[in-house]
C-alpha cells in the first residue's frame, strides 16, 4: 500500500484541536442541558398554569352546569303548568346567576389560557350572556315553544361540558386520561338531567308525542351507551368504587324501570292526535332522580377537586424534577467542562514540554555535542542525550521514539566526529611524511645549491627548488585541512614586503605578479607564516584564472579597520551569486566534512577560511574593474606593529632573525626540517647577499631568472658600473651562511674548508659583481624581448621548465 501524499487540511495548531475537541461536546451537552431544563421548566409551568385556570374555572363551570341542569328541569315544570309556583325556579336562578359571576370573573385568567381553551370558555360567557332572553322566553313564551327554550339550556350546558374537557387536555397524559371518566360522568348525568326535563315538560298532560318520544328514546339509549361502554370500562380506584354504587343502588334501578315504562308505552298504541300516553311515574321518577341528583353531584365535585388536586402536584412535581435535573445537568455540565479543560491543557502541557525538549536538543544539546567533539572531548551518550520520560501514552510513545531519534543522532554524530578525527589523522600523518621528504629534498637541493657554479645547473636546481616550496605549500595545505599547525615559525616580526614577495615566490607564475606597496609596517611571529601561506593561496588562485601573460596586481596599504592587501586578476570573473557563497564561506571556521570535500574538493578555500578566521583576518572576494576579481585581505591591527622591537621575542628554540629574508628562508627551512630524521637532516638557509647571487646566475641563462629573483624577496641592489670601465665582472659565488644570526650559523665543515678561495670576499667585491650582473640581465631581458616579440608572446627559454601544481580553487 502506497504511503498517502499530498497536503492534508487540518485546523490549525494541536492545542486548538484539542481546545475544539473539547469545547464542542462541552457546547452540545450545554444546549442540551438548555433545551432540556427549558422543555421540563416549560411543561412544568404550563400544567400549573392549566392546574390554576382548571381550579378557578373548571369546579365553577361544574357548579353553573349542575346549577343549569337544575334550573331547566324547574323551567320545564312552569313550562308545562303556567300557574304552578315560581318560588323553587327563582331560588334556583338565583344560584345559577351566583356560578356564572364568578365563572365571568375570571375573564383574566381565561385570557392567558391556551387558544384552545379560552375560545371555548369566552363561548360559554357568551351564551350566558343569552340566557336573559331564553328565562324571558319560559316566564312569557312568545317567540319561542318549550322544547326550543329547553334546548337553548341544554346548548349551554354542552358548552360548559366541552370547555372542561378542553381543560382536561393537559400535557401530562396520565391527568388526561384520569380525566375521561370524570366527563363521561357529567355527560351521562346531562342525559339524564335532558330525561328529566322532558318528562317534567309531558307529564302534566300525561301524553307526549310521537317526536318527543323519539328524542326522549334517544336520550334513554345514549345514556345507556355511555355508561355501560364508555364509563364502566375507563373508571378506576375510588371514582370506580362510587360510580358502581350509584349504577347499584335502588334509586339507579327505579330510574331505569322508569324508563322501561315510557319505552314500553308506544308498544301499548297510540290515542287520538298520535301522543302517547306515559306511565302515571312522575313521584317514583322525582324521588329516584332527587336520591341519585345529590350523589352524583356530590361525586362529579368530589373527582373534580381530585383530579385538579392530582393536576397541581404532578405541576409541583414536574417542577422539582425539573429543578433537579436541571442542577443535576448543570453539574455534569461543569464537570465535563473542568474535565476537558484540565485533560486539554494537561495534553497541551505535555505536547508543549515534547516541542521544547525537541528545540532544545536540536538548537543547544546537538549543537554543544558537535562542538565538544570538535574540541575532541568524550561524550557521555546518557548526559549528551537525556531520555524524555512522558508516560506510556501515546504521547509517550511518541516522546519513547523522539529518544530512540535523539540516541541516534549523538551516536551518529559521535561516529561522525570519531570518522573525522581518524580521517584527519590519516590526512596529517602522510602530510607530515610528505613535509619530511619534501624538506629533506629542499636540504639536498641547498647542499647542491652550495656545490654548483654552472648556471645551467643552477638554473636547473632552482626551478626544482621552486617546485619543491610549492609542494611545500601545497603538504601545508593539508596539514592545515587536518587541524595541523605549519612547523614554520618566527620569533621576531617580519616586514611586510618580505612577506608579499615571500608569498609571490610560492607560486608557479611569479613572474606576473606586480607588487605595489610604500608601507613599512611588521607582521608579529605567529601571524608570518598562515598570512604568507593565505596569500600564496590567493595568488596562486589569482594567475591560474586569469590568461596568462596578464598581470596580477598586488597592493598593500594601511586602512582605518588595518592592513588591506588587494590581489586582482584580469580573468572572466564570477556571478553574484558565487562571490557571495565564497564570501559567507570565508566568514566563518570552516568543518572537515569527508563527504562534503569529497563531493566538491575546494580545499584552497577551506584553508584560506581556516587561516583567515584563526588570525581574525577577513578575506572578500569581489568582482574587478577588469572583468575578473579582487581578493581583499583585511589583516587587523594587532598583529600589524609598526617597528619590529614592538614585539617581544617569545620563542627561543626558532633560530634566525626575521630583519630580512634570508633569516626567513632560513628560519623556514630550519622548522622545517626540524622533524627529518636520520643523518639527512639539513638546515635550509639563504642569506640575501648568497640568494641573489644564485638568482643572478639564473638570469644568465633565462630571461625569467630577474623575474624569478624579484618574486623571491630578494631587493634590488643599485646598479653601479665597476672599474673596469663596464665591463662584467665574474659572477660572485654563494658564501652559505653569511647573513644568518651567530646562533643559527653552523659550525664550519667541509663544504667551508672547500671554500677556501673566499676568504677574501667582501661587500665592495659583492656590489661590483651585483652591478655587472644587473647589466647582464637586463641586457638578456632586451634581447629575449626582441627575439620573442614578433611571435606576440613571450617564448619559455630552450631547457627550461615550469612546474605548476593545481592551484587553489575559485569555483
Amino acid at each position: 500500500m502506497s504511503p498517502r501524499t499530498g497536503a492534508r487540511r487540518r485546523l490549525g495548531s494541536i492545542r486548538l484541536s484539542l481546545i475544539l475537541l473539547a469545547l464542542v461536546p462541552s457546547v452540545t451537552l450545554a444546549a442540551i442541558w438548555g433545551v432540556t431544563t427549558i422543555q421540563m421548566f416549560s411543561e412544568g409551568l404550563r400544567l400549573l398554569d392549566q392546574t390554576g385556570l382548571s381550579k378557578s374555572t373548571g369546579a365553577m363551570g361544574t357548579d353553573a352546569t349542575l346549577a343549569l341542569q337544575q334550573e331547566r328541569s324547574l323551567s320545564a315544570v312552569l313550562l308545562a303548568s303556567p300557574g304552578s309556583s315560581r318560588t323553587a325556579l327563582d331560588e334556583q336562578r338565583k344560584r345559577t346567576d351566583e356560578e356564572v359571576a364568578k365563572l365571568v370573573g375570571e375573564s383574566d385568567a381565561i385570557q392567558q389560557a391556551p387558544e384552545r381553551i379560552s375560545d371555548r370558555m369566552y363561548s360559554v360567557i357568551a351564551s350566558m350572556g343569552s340566557l336573559e332572553y331564553y328565562r324571558g322566553q319560559v316566564d312569557h313564551p312568545t317567540n319561542l315553544s318549550a322544547d326550543q327554550a329547553l334546548a337553548q339550556y341544554t346548548s349551554i350546558i354542552d358548552d360548559q361540558i366541552h370547555a372542561f374537557q378542553e381543560l382536561s387536555q393537559v400535557d401530562d397524559g396520565d391527568l388526561t386520561s384520569q380525566a375521561g371518566p370524570l366527563i363521561a360522568l357529567e355527560h351521562s348525568a346531562e342525559l339524564v338531567s335532558q330525561e328529566d326535563a322532558q318528562l317534567h315538560l309531558a307529564w302534566p298532560s300525561g301524553k307526549v308525542d310521537e317526536k318527543s318520544w323519539d328524542q326522549y328514546a334517544q336520550l334513554v339509549n345514549v345514556r345507556r351507551w355511555l355508561v355501560e361502554d364508555q364509563l364502566r370500562p375507563s373508571l378506576r380506584g375510588t371514582l370506580k368504587t362510587q360510580t358502581e354504587r350509584i349504577l347499584e343502588s335502588p334509586a339507579w334501578k327505579n330510574l331505569e324501570a322508569v324508563e322501561d315504562q315510557v319505552l314500553a308505552a308506544r308498544a301499548n298504541g297510540l290515542t287520538d292526535g298520535r301522543e302517547i300516553t306515559l306511565p302515571d311515574a312522575q313521584k317514583r321518577w322525582s324521588t329516584a332522580l332527587a336520591e341519585l341528583s345529590d350523589e352524583y353531584t356530590k361525586l362529579i365535585r368530589q373527582e373534580t377537586a381530585a383530579l385538579l388536586e392530582r393536576s397541581d402536584d404532578k405541576a409541583q412535581g414536574l417542577l422539582i424534577k425539573a429543578a433537579s435535573l436541571s442542577a443535576g445537568g448543570l453539574v455534569a455540565l461543569l464537570v465535563c467542562v473542568v474535565m476537558s479543560w484540565r485533560i486539554t491543557r494537561s495534553l497541551s502541557r505535555r505536547l508543549r514540554g515534547l516541542r521544547i525538549a525537541t528545540l532544545s536538543l536540536a538548537e543547544e544539546r546537538l549543537p554543544d555535542v558537535v562542538a565538544r567533539l570538535d574540541r575532541g572531548e568524550k561524550i557521555d551518550m546518557a548526559s549528551a542525550a537525556p531520555p524524555l520520560d512522558y508516560g506510556s501514552d501515546e504521547l509517550g510513545q511518541v516522546a519513547q521514539a523522539f529518544n530512540t531519534a535523539q540516541r541516534t543522532a549523538v551516536h551518529t554524530a559521535v561516529e561522525l566526529a570519531d570518522t573525522r578525527r581518524g580521517f584527519q589523522k590519516v590526512i596529517l600523518g602522510i602530510a607530515r611524511q610528505s613535509q619530511n621528504l619534501v624538506n629533506l629534498q629542499l636540504s639536498k637541493l641547498d647542499t647542491l645549491e652550495r656545490e654548483h657554479q654552472d648556471p645551467q645547473i643552477l638554473k636547473g636546481l632552482y626551478e626544482l627548488d621552486s617546485n619543491a616550496s610549492q609542494l611545500r605549500r601545497y603538504e601545508e595545505n593539508l596539514v592545515i585541512i587536518s587541524g595541523g599547525q605549519p612547523r614554520r615559525s618566527w620569533t621576531e616580526p617580519v616586514a611586510l614586503i618580505d612577506i608579499l614577495r615571500s608569498a609571490i615566490g610560492e607560486i608557479a607564475e611569479y613572474q606576473r605578479v606586480e607588487v605595489h606597496t610604500d608601507e613599512e609596517v611588521f607582521l608579529t611571529p605567529p601571524a608570518v607564516a598562515d598570512v604568507i601561506h593565505l596569500l600564496a593561496e590567493l595568488i596562486d588562485n589569482a594567475t591560474a584564472y586569469s590568461p596568462a601573460p596578464s598581470p596580477v596586481g598586488m597592493r598593500a596599504g594601511m586602512v582605518a579597520k588595518g592592513l588591506a592587501v588587494e590581489i586582482e586578476d584580469r580573468g572572466l570573473g564570477m556571478s553574484e551569486e558565487d562571490y557571495a557563497s565564497f564570501n559567507a564561506q570565508l566568514a566563518v571556521p570552516p568543518q572537515f566534512d569527508v563527504v562534503a570535500l569529497a563531493d566538491d574538493l575546494r580545499l584552497g578555500m577551506f584553508v584560506i577560511a581556516r587561516l583567515a578566521t584563526r588570525h581574525g583576518i577577513a578575506v572578500t572576494l569581489r568582482s574587478s574593474p577588469y572583468g575578473g576579481t579582487t581578493a581583499i585581505v583585511l589583516i587587523p591591527h594587532d598583529i600589524v606593529v609598526r617597528e619590529p622591537g614592538e614585539f617581544p621575542s617569545t620563542d627561543t628554540e626558532t633560530a634566525g632573525s626575521a630583519d630580512s629574508p634570508a633569516a626567513e628562508s632560513a628560519a623556514a627551512a630550519k622548522s622545517s626540517t626540524a622533524d627529518t630524521p636520520g643523518p639527512e637532516q639539513q638546515t635550509h638557509e639563504r642569506s640575501g647577499e648568497a640568494q641573489s647571487v644564485v638568482r643572478a646566475r639564473t638570469a644568465a641563462a633565462s630571461p625569467t631568472a630577474d623575474a624569478s629573483r624579484s618574486a623571491s624577496g630578494m631587493p634590488h641592489p643599485d646598479s653601479s658600473e665597476d672599474e673596469s670601465g663596464g665591463e662584467l665582472s665574474p659572477l660572485p659565488r654563494r658564501v652559505p651562511q653569511t647573513s644568518l644570526a651567530a646562533e643559527l650559523r653552523e659550525d664550519a665543515g667541509p663544504t667551508e674548508a672547500a671554500d677556501d678561495s673566499f676568504e677574501d670576499f667582501s661587500a665592495e667585491r659583492a656590489a661590483s659583481s651585483l652591478s655587472g650582473f644587473q647589466r647582464g640581465t637586463l641586457q638578456a631581458r632586451d634581447d629575449a624581448t626582441d627575439t620573442t616579440g614578433d611571435q606576440g608572446e613571450e617564448a619559455a627559454p630552450e631547457g627550461a621548465s615550469v612546474t605548476s601544481t593545481p592551484p587553489a580553487d575559485r569555483s
